[in-house]
């Protein structure tokens, strides 16, 4: 399990219900080695994420991933590129043994009902930019994410939006 923190200075991570949580519970929450790219961005950076999945028509991956885009599509906004260069980013790695998943019909996360203690200390992410490039996930960059999401979210590639309240405004149609 992985927990992802620009904070390199947690020694145990404890249960609380976040301020954007969904779910009244208190959970430590982590993600599994395939969620993990989901977290490779400062942590308040919206970012739209969409990737094929096995139910994915191939016109949706050709409009929306387009030719040649691989098989996975971050999307940010142009003012969170600096950050998103200049992030110090870490990952904790978590025992597993108190996760389990959380999510219908498809798991997004691990969460645990109990205090976590990382099996380490934290290790430095690094290049957050050439992580996208080495595994082969396109990021794309543009003035607002919500003309992307909601082509992403009609579709039938998979997705995740993370942190979206912190996206511009919606453009209302005398902004187009």
């Amino acid at each position: 399990m992985l927990h992802f923190s620009e904070d390199p200075t947690i020694t145990r991570f404890v249960p609380h219900v976040a301020a954007t949580a969904r779910q009244p519970e208190p959970y430590v929450w982590a993600v599994d080695h395939g969620r993990a790219p989901d977290y490779w961005f400062p942590r308040d950076c919206p970012r739209a994420m969409t990737w094929v999945g096995p139910t994915t028509a191939n016109a949706d991956r050709e409009r929306i991933i387009g030719p040649g885009g691989g098989t996975r599509l971050h999307a940010i906004e142009y003012r969170w590129v600096t950050r998103l260069l200049d992030a110090r980013l870490y990952a904790y790695r978590l025992p597993a043994s108190s996760f389990r998943p959380i999510g219908e019909p498809t798991p997004f996360a691990m969460v645990s009902t109990e205090p976590v203690e990382p099996l380490g200390p934290p290790e430095r992410v690094g290049d957050l930019l050439k992580l996208h490039e080495t595994a082969g996930i396109q990021l794309r960059v543009l003035d607002n994410l919500w003309e992307f999401w909601d082509a992403v979210t009609a579709s039938t590639l998979e997705f995740s939006g993370i942190r979206l309240r912190n996206a511009h405004p919606r453009p209302t149609p005398r902004d187009r």
